[in-house]
């Protein structure tokens, strides 16, 4: 498996608030090699690039939502130069994505960024949760979607969600191929609201998803929304097992 690994500071974000030079120089010392921005909780995108720099931590992809237009677009620019990094990751929530209608709308949406994103030299990739591999009709949505969408537009499989929704992950990564080169790992009991647990203490299957990723997934990225314990704990913990996969 040659992906790297990541963390995407979306998990320690209580803690980013309150000291995000602090949190940031723990997790390089924890050992992750990269991150993952989903917003700069008590910073500013520059005071974040200088520190990632200066600690060598790589920007993999940063997340912005909804999908960037106008002047979030122009603020997600500006945010992905300042940071070096080429791709911007987005998605939808769960009312947009209810009916055929709004699949396409939003479908529409994230073409025409798309289109923005590369005359930049940036590449997007949509995030899922759960509601994406359920069904709209006879068809879940993600097939929709994979339909409506150009080609270039990449995927962010977040592999939890995609179990919590009661599909195989392994099978999902296996498909999507190198149109998914960002993995998100999670682990716990894969349900929609109950706590999640640092990687390899959970339901899910890591070592076939990694094998499955194998040869297309560049990144894979460890996420946890919520923990019943320390989260600090939780991800070092989380990349001590994630190290002993990732060769």
């Amino acid at each position: 498996m040659s992906a790297k690994i990541a963390l995407q500071l979306y998990s320690v974000r209580e803690a980013l608030a309150k000291d995000f030079d602090g949190v940031v120089r723990k997790v390089a010392e924890m050992g992750y090699p990269a991150v993952e921005p989903a917003g700069f909780p008590g910073t500013t995108p520059a005071k974040a690039a200088k520190l990632f720099q200066e600690l060598g931590l790589t920007v993999c992809s940063i997340h912005v939502f909804p999908p960037p237009s106008g002047p979030k677009f122009d603020e997600a620019v500006d945010t992905l130069a300042a940071l070096g990094c080429k791709r911007v990751v987005s998605g939808y929530g769960p009312d947009d994505l209810k009916t055929m209608d709004g699949i396409k709308r939003c479908c529409e949406i994230l073409n025409v960024t798309n289109a923005a994103v590369r005359t930049r030299g940036l590449e997007l990739a949509v995030h899922n949760h759960w509601w994406e591999y359920e069904k709209v009709g006879d068809r879940y949505v993600y097939q929709v979607m994979l339909d409506l969408l150009d080609p270039t537009v990449l995927f962010e499989l977040d592999t939890y969600w995609i179990r919590t929704a009661a599909h195989d992950p392994a099978k999902i990564v296996k498909a999507f191929g190198k149109r998914a080169p960002l993995l998100h790992v999670k682990d716990g009991p894969a349900t929609q609201k109950e706590p999640m647990l640092p990687l390899g203490e959970g339901v899910m299957d890591i070592p076939s998803i990694l094998k499955a990723g194998a040869g297309s997934a560049e990144w894979v990225i460890v996420e946890l929304d919520r923990v019943a314990t320390d989260m600090m704990e939780a991800v070092a913990k989380s990349y001590r097992y994630l190290a002993g996969l990732v060769k």
